[in-house]
């Protein structure tokens, strides 16, 4: 019988999330900030890994979840697998590899668990969440046959520039390659194949998985992962002083670029070097080349290394700031360029990746993916601009706060129940037998054969992404 859910109705969703910690950082924090917004909605059960069972139940509120146990082999494997990959800033990628046969079992219980009750009609919507890597497969698709799977946000396969090679292989990129055998993953086709609706979180991953999976324009659109919190947004412009304050915020990697910010610097006029003072936030593997640099060119007084600091600390850097500088050259979704800007940083940023989607030309600089000697030249031409044109740099201020709203959890939560509920409509035509094709949006698809193309998303405006050819070819999903 068809559920019929109207929009006083609230839909009972399964969203499986393996990982998803309050109190953790990247993709766990991200999966719990969005089902905490979408269960003001939905009543949501949500699945995931005991191993966060204790972050969760501090702030469980009678909300249900299920906690997937991890073997003994399982927990002994893990043990090995972090002692080889203890590097994280080198090994992450082989680490992601050799923890493939973790997220096996969670995925193979989740099914044994949960596949009757999913068989039965028991929820609206069942969701596969994270991880957010497109390389995993739902066994549990198979149970779905009454009932709409909905994959994403995904995101990930976010190619290199040739140009930066050498950065390529200093991060162990060459693993990369293993990619190209995700298919033969049991149910990693089917996942794609015949999920109801596929959530991209870049338009990289977008066009590559059209073009791997041919999928229809209307089961697939964009919405991306990463979000703020009404919190964390600070309207209140830093105090005017003469030093500019500009602000780097990540990791200390080769990847994330914070060599080029500290080149940019060194390539201003004495005038406007003397006007600015930059501030490194984090810790990386190149921290100690990064300080031997600044020495070498006799930057002491400009540039100050922070270290790692918590999140509530690089909140109170970013109020103290004017401007933001991230030329990362491999970014799949940025966060940090989201604070930025829910802060009123007018961001500078390579188009590249997540970073050279959320950056409009209305609330920062986007500087093109060429060489890396363009990418510092830019950058030095950006910063003196923007501390010299201060009104220019007042109204991407403006601009930047207003483009961030867009990201609000609260928002995506919204725009996440229209998904559901769409879904759920399309499921009842099915089965009342007057089936016709969901569209989430009215956006044209993507022509992945084509320089530019404009893709469907969720909300906001149409995303165009130009597809360079200057690529290493072997980077696919």
């Amino acid at each position: 019988m068809p559920n019929n859910i109207t929009n006083n109705k609230r839909p009972r969703v399964l969203m499986i999330a393996e990982q998803c910690n309050p109190e953790g950082f990247s993709v766990p924090l991200v999966a719990y900030k969005l089902y905490e917004r979408i269960r003001e909605f939905a009543d949501i059960t949500l699945v995931t890994h005991e191993r966060f069972k204790a972050q969760i139940e501090n702030v469980r509120s009678g909300h249900e979840v299920v906690y997937i146990k991890e073997s003994r082999l399982a927990k002994l494997y893990k043990r090995c697998v972090h002692a080889i990959t203890r590097r994280k800033d080198i090994f992450w990628r082989l680490e992601q590899i050799l923890t493939y046969p973790l997220y096996a079992e969670f995925n193979h219980r989740v099914y044994a668990l949960l596949g009757n009750k999913v068989n039965s009609g028991h929820y609206d919507v069942v969701h596969g969440y994270t991880p957010i890597i497109p390389r995993y497969p739902y066994k549990i698709v198979k149970n779905c046959k009454k009932t709409p799977f909905l994959l994403g946000p995904v995101n990930g396969g976010l190619p290199f520039f040739k140009q930066f090679n050498e950065v390529r292989k200093s991060e162990w990129a060459i693993l990369d390659y293993v990619r190209n055998f995700n298919r033969l993953i049991p149910g990693y086709t089917k996942t794609y194949k015949t999920a109801d609706h596929i959530l991209a979180a870049s338009s990289n991953t977008y066009n590559q998985l059209t073009e791997l999976f041919d999928i229809e324009p209307h089961r697939m659109s964009m919405f991306y992962e990463n979000g703020l919190t009404k919190s964390f947004f600070n309207t209140k412009a830093p105090t005017d002083s003469k030093i500019c304050n500009l602000l780097f915020s990540g990791r200390l990697i080769k990847v994330k670029g914070p060599d080029m910010v500290i080149e940019a610097i060194a390539g201003l006029s004495s005038e406007i070097k003397q006007r600015v003072h930059l501030t490194l936030v984090g810790e990386g593997v190149e921290r100690q080349n990064l300080e031997a640099k600044v020495q070498e060119l006799g930057l002491d007084d400009q540039i100050t290394f922070t270290g790692w600091v918590t999140h509530n600390e690089t909140l109170e850097y970013y109020k103290k700031s004017h401007i933001f500088c991230f030329p990362s050259i491999r970014e799949f979704g940025g966060a940090v360029v989201l604070e930025a800007m829910a802060n009123g940083l007018p961001c500078i940023v390579t188009d590249f990746g997540g970073i050279g989607e959320y950056v409009t030309e209305n609330c920062g600089i986007k500087i093109p993916m060429t060489s890396r000697e363009d990418i510092v030249n830019t950058m030095t031409n950006a910063i003196k601009e923007l501390v010299i044109n201060r009104k220019k740099r007042n109204e991407l201020s403006v601009n930047a706060v207003q483009r961030a709203r867009e990201f609000e959890w609260a928002a995506k939560a919204r725009d996440l129940l229209d998904v559901y509920k769409k879904l759920i409509k399309q499921s009842d035509k099915v089965k009342s037998g007057s089936n016709s094709e969901l569209t989430i949006t009215t956006r044209p698809k993507s022509d992945v054969n084509s320089r530019q193309s404009v893709i469907p998303a969720i909300s906001g405006y149409p995303i165009h992404t130009t597809l360079n050819p200057m690529i290493i070819a072997g980077d696919k999903l």
